[in-house]
């Protein structure tokens, strides 16, 4: 069965250094969807191990399985424009409206 239109729950604001959890879930896919998260268009890296994503100034952890995109302390280069979006490899991929959280 392919996704439906993901619900995505992005703060509109936060405070410089706080905890921020963005999250995403869709429930008719089958199988179970993957989530991928954007920031202003551009598709958010996984972290994969420490050395590299500490070279990419990661700040976050994206969990493609169940959705959440976690940032430990965000900064004002955190703000901007998000979305994410559910694929499971049968039909078209599903997007959620885009969500800008200030910082």
């Amino acid at each position: 069965v392919a996704p439906t239109t993901p619900v995505c729950e992005v703060p509109s604001s936060a405070m410089t250094g706080t905890v921020v959890q963005m999250s995403c879930k869709e429930t008719e896919g089958s199988p179970p969807s993957e989530y991928q998260w954007y920031k202003n268009g551009v598709a958010l890296l996984e972290k994969k191990g420490t050395g590299s994503a500490r070279a990419a100034n990661i700040t976050y952890t994206m969990n493609k399985k169940s959705g959440t995109l976690l940032f430990n302390t965000v900064t004002k280069n955190d703000t901007g424009e998000y979305f994410c979006e559910a694929s499971n490899g049968i039909g078209l991929s599903q997007k959620c409206s885009v969500k800008r959280m200030q910082v």
